[in-house]
């Protein structure tokens, strides 16, 4: 299975963060799936990676130019693809996993997980979204989204994502996604 993770690049987030981005990573590779993260280095970006690396699996990295001419690109992914934009990059990471994970992020991480969730709505993909609200990260998110649906701009049955509260819970969802 190919397993879109989409997460921070930043340097300068919690330990907590890097860890779990790292066994989650691990996992991957010990499982024999596939990496498909955006491309860079740094943050939870470098630890799913590394953790891939580390354990002899396979990453594919799919990086803007704009974050090429920032030197930021992976040096451990399998294969580095690079595309024009943020845009292509969303286009092309959507395409070629099966599945998705959002780990806490920044602003690129909710572009992304807006996008995989609301082309999910639209029926362009069935692919399984996991969102991993660790401490809490996207309570805020949980609960603006059951506000939407509570007022009717999400109809109850509509494609939905699944929030977990933890890596484990985040695995057992991947493995229940896998044996199907």
């Amino acid at each position: 299975m190919n397993i879109a993770v989409y997460c921070s690049s930043s340097n300068h987030i919690a330990e907590k963060y890097i860890e779990v981005a790292y066994q989650l990573g691990t996992w991957i590779a010990q499982r024999h799936h596939v990496l498909v993260f955006g491309g860079a280095t740094g943050g939870s970006m470098l630890a799913v990676s590394q953790g891939v690396f580390d354990h002899a699996g396979h990453i594919v990295g799919v990086i803007p130019q704009a974050v090429v001419r920032m030197n930021r690109q992976s040096l451990i992914s399998t294969e580095l693809i690079t595309v024009e934009t943020m845009d292509a990059r969303k286009a092309l990471m959507k395409e070629k996993s099966d599945a998705f994970v959002i780990l806490p992020g920044s602003y690129g991480t909710m572009d992304e997980l807006f996008d995989v969730i609301a082309s999910g709505v639209v029926g362009e993909h069935k692919k399984q979204v996991i969102v991993l609200n660790q401490d809490g990260f996207y309570d805020d998110i949980i609960r603006q989204t059951k506000r939407m649906r509570e007022e009717m701009f999400i109809p109850a049955e509509n494609f939905k994502p699944i929030f977990v509260d933890n890596i484990e819970q985040c695995i057992h969802t991947l493995e229940t996604i896998n044996s199907i």
